[in-house]
């Protein structure tokens, strides 16, 4: 009795060259005061208007992270846009959200709390846990026309 036919082994799904940037967008609510205390109220108020309100204010943040990478040959993933939300939920959103950022969140305490900072100081943050790929950019919208983006310390 002849043997059946091998089975054929599937070939290995194909995983493109090439260099992709992915990006993960996240929500959260915080209040805060810009405000230089070695600068007397006057000063702050003609450099922050509204904005320098003893009493804080709030926005409804939009924090935008892209990585940049090879999709692995496995999995064709940059980064796991899951794991990135994860990592970007526990590196700020866990400690913004409905938080006063100039008095409650360890990581900008002393910081003047203006988007420019905060993509800074939310990039050290992130950066640490970026598993694969390279961080490329934290864009952050305190409002829907107002923006920061910063790429990094090396980007000049």
């Amino acid at each position: 009795m002849p043997k059946p036919p091998a089975a054929k082994k599937p070939a290995a799904p194909r995983v493109l060259a090439g260099t992709v940037s992915i990006t993960r967008q996240v929500h959260f609510n915080a209040a805060h005061r810009l405000h230089n205390p070695t600068k007397s109220q006057r000063w702050n108020e003609e450099k922050y208007g509204l904005c320098t309100n003893p009493h804080w204010h709030g926005h409804n943040y939009v924090l935008e992270v892209t990585v940049r990478g090879q999709p692995d040959p496995e999995t064709g993933y940059v980064l796991d846009l899951g794991a990135l939300k994860r990592i970007l939920q526990r590196a700020v959103v866990d400690k913004c959200d409905h938080r006063n950022l100039n008095t409650e969140v360890d990581f900008l305490r002393g910081i003047i709390p203006s988007t420019e900072n905060l993509v800074i100081a939310f990039w050290n943050a992130i950066e640490p846990h970026i598993t694969a790929g390279r961080l490329q950019r934290v864009r952050l919208y305190e409002t829907p026309r107002n923006f920061a983006d910063y790429y990094g310390p090396d980007a000049g």
